[in-house]
């Protein structure tokens, strides 16, 4: 439990000040701004090459290829419902350290967790348009309350490490995105501008409430609590494996043509690597969380996470 610990304004109100202003001029509306009367173009790809690496899967068609590339786009508005689940939870925990101390420090938690519970419906929203143009059957493995108790077991350090690295791979994908790319859905293009706008100034308060919950533990308590984020790492990990193994089993279902088995086999191992890629390495190799993280942890403990990680390399 996140102890209440704030009776003064904190020394970074200026920087959750700004944080506030930013997500007032940034404020969008799902309808008015974002999906806009549209419908996905099924002759387009949801997500850029760069996060999809479907040219990877050369003994694919393009006109397969591009139909993987749809299924890893409603995954990807699932693994975003299913994540930020999780994430709103926290932050209505954090904002409650602050409900008797800071109150722009509250203000601005309390707006981050309106925004998440926003972008949960935003991407119900596109998977629900996903849907219309795509054969029946696709199925979304993980429970997301079942996999939002399970994060939230561990310590507050473990998922607000998590969670800055959700945040922050945000700012990678949207880079990916506006790549002069004319075989790109326009649709969404914006949810990835969208989207990207607001989980800036999340990150910002995520790498705060980070470094205010590493300030609090004892050396102990941060060694357990790294052995927690890998244990988070890899439960993230096995999402992905059950994942790719379902979204390869769709695509064999509704494919015109039969794949052979070293085709079937390279189809699930390309979309296990994409995933990897999307929701963990992404991340894990962003400068600034690389940055942060190297802050809080030592170089032994820094040492178990890159063992960590190793395995999940292409």
């Amino acid at each position: 439990m996140l102890a209440n610990t704030t009776t003064q304004p904190s020394a970074d109100t200026a920087r959750y000040a700004r944080c506030i202003e930013a997500s007032r001029r940034v404020r969008w509306d799902i309808d008015a701004d974002v999906i806009r009367g549209r419908r996905f173009d099924f002759d387009k790809r949801f997500l850029p090459e760069g996060l999809a690496r479907c040219g990877r899967m050369g003994f694919l068609a393009a006109c397969e290829q591009r139909f993987v590339n749809q299924i890893q786009g409603r995954t990807y508005a699932n693994m975003f419902g299913l994540v930020e689940r999780f994430i709103a939870a926290k932050m209505l925990e954090v904002g409650r350290g602050h409900c008797f101390g800071d109150q722009v420090a509250l203000e601005a938690i309390v707006r981050f967790t309106d925004e998440e519970l926003k972008h949960q419906a935003l991407f119900r929203r596109i998977d629900a348009l996903a849907a219309e143009g795509m054969p029946p059957g696709y199925r979304f493995v993980a429970t997301p309350n079942a996999v939002a108790d399970a994060v939230l077991a561990a310590g507050n350090w473990a998922v607000l490490a998590l969670t800055c690295h959700i945040e922050l791979f945000t700012l990678v994908h949207y880079r990916q995105s506006i790549e002069p790319d004319a075989g790109l859905s326009d649709l969404y293009k914006d949810v990835f501008r969208f989207h990207w706008q607001e989980e800036s100034q999340h990150a910002i308060l995520d790498e705060m409430e980070w470094r205010r919950e590493h300030d609090r533990l004892t050396t102990a308590q941060r060694e357990r609590a790294v052995d927690e984020f890998i244990g988070l790492v890899r439960a993230v990990d096995g999402v992905l494996q059950t994942q790719a193994a379902a979204d390869a089993d769709y695509f064999l279902r509704s494919n015109l043509r039969r794949l052979d088995a070293r085709e079937q086999i390279a189809l699930q191992a390309e979309l296990l690597a994409a995933y990897r890629w999307q929701y963990i390495l992404s991340g894990a190799q962003e400068p600034r969380f690389v940055q942060v993280l190297s802050t809080m942890v030592t170089p032994e403990q820094g040492r178990r996470i890159q063992e960590a990680l190793a395995p999940l390399q292409p």
